[in-house]
């Protein structure tokens, strides 16, 4: 269990001091801001949606290691899916994030790197904020999201 824990943490800092599509999306047709006012967490994602698949989808923001990680994996977990796989995953991760229990998802891939932070209730809206964005965004929701 130590050596899993250890590799979580290795995906975590990786994504953090490296951050996947962490960059505006010029050709975005959808965006919306977050806010984790508890950490002081802000994200911008931005989404390029044709029909019902994400083509690309990027984020920009400052954050903390949870929160930017987070962010990083879930653009690496959903560009090129239909919505509604989105919603699937979106669903399974809150779910890992804010049940106990020791299911494994497989869907989830290195997002489950991330099923730790449900032990530090603080460190879920870190988790959890480009998620809830992502959705604002899908929504076209022009008010700012926050965790609060």
């Amino acid at each position: 269990m130590n050596d899993l824990r250890e590799l979580y943490q290795e995906v975590i800092f990786d994504h953090y001091s490296k951050p996947r599509n962490y960059h505006a999306l010029d050709c975005a047709n959808h965006t919306a801001k977050g806010h984790n006012p508890l950490c002081g967490d802000q994200v911008t994602v931005y989404l390029k949606v044709a029909g019902d698949v994400i083509e690309d989808l990027s984020f920009e923001g400052t954050g903390c290691a949870i929160s930017t990680a987070s962010a990083s994996l879930m653009t690496e977990a959903l560009k090129g899916r239909k919505i509604a796989e989105v919603e699937h995953l979106f669903h399974d991760f809150h779910k890992m994030v804010t049940e106990s229990e020791d299911e494994h998802h497989p869907d989830l891939g290195k997002l489950e790197a991330l099923a730790g932070v449900r032990e530090f209730p603080a460190r879920i809206k870190c988790a959890t904020l480009a998620w809830h964005t992502l959705q604002a965004a899908l929504k076209d929701r022009k008010q700012p999201i926050s965790t609060e």
